[in-house]
């Protein structure tokens, strides 16, 4: 299963905004600059995270976007799914009746497994934990030998 840029790029973005909350909100021009993302690119990401409620947008000229909840409280799982949609590594398991072995396929079951184990590893991790480790790494010391 490879996520694609909606999903690596989604939770960047999640994390600069998190980091950010204490200023207000934060323009996607500022997320965009340091995440190294297009502002296009993030307008179409943000309109999937506010329609799945993790995020809100205010207008005005210091408008932005601020979490719809505190960090703690949004997963990794909501984030990705809200841009990735299904997590679901092959089609079947989303709509059994796309492969006539779907009922008699021990394939499946790995799969079904698979992703059982993918949605349970991202809601046990909290977009504020993961800022929590972006800010550490953030203001780690550099050594130069």
């Amino acid at each position: 299963m490879r996520l694609s840029t909606k999903a690596r790029y989604g939770v960047r973005a999640m994390v600069r905004l998190a980091l950010s909350q204490k200023d207000g909100p934060v323009q996607l021009s500022l997320i965009a600059e340091k995440e190294g993302v297009s502002e296009k690119y993030l307008e179409h990401l943000f309109r999937h995270l506010k329609a799945n409620g993790l995020v809100l947008s205010q207008r005005g000229a210091r408008g932005g976007y601020v979490l719809a909840r505190p960090a703690e409280k949004i997963t990794l799982y909501e984030i990705v799914k809200a841009l990735e949609g299904s997590l679901a590594p092959v089609d079947c398991l989303k709509q059994a009746d796309l492969c006539e072995r779907s009922l008699f396929c021990a394939t499946r079951e790995i799969w079904k497994g698979l992703k059982k184990k993918i949605e349970s590893y991202l809601k046990s991790k909290t977009l504020s934990e993961l800022a929590q480790e972006q800010e550490e790494k953030i203001n780690a010391p550099i050594y130069h030998i």
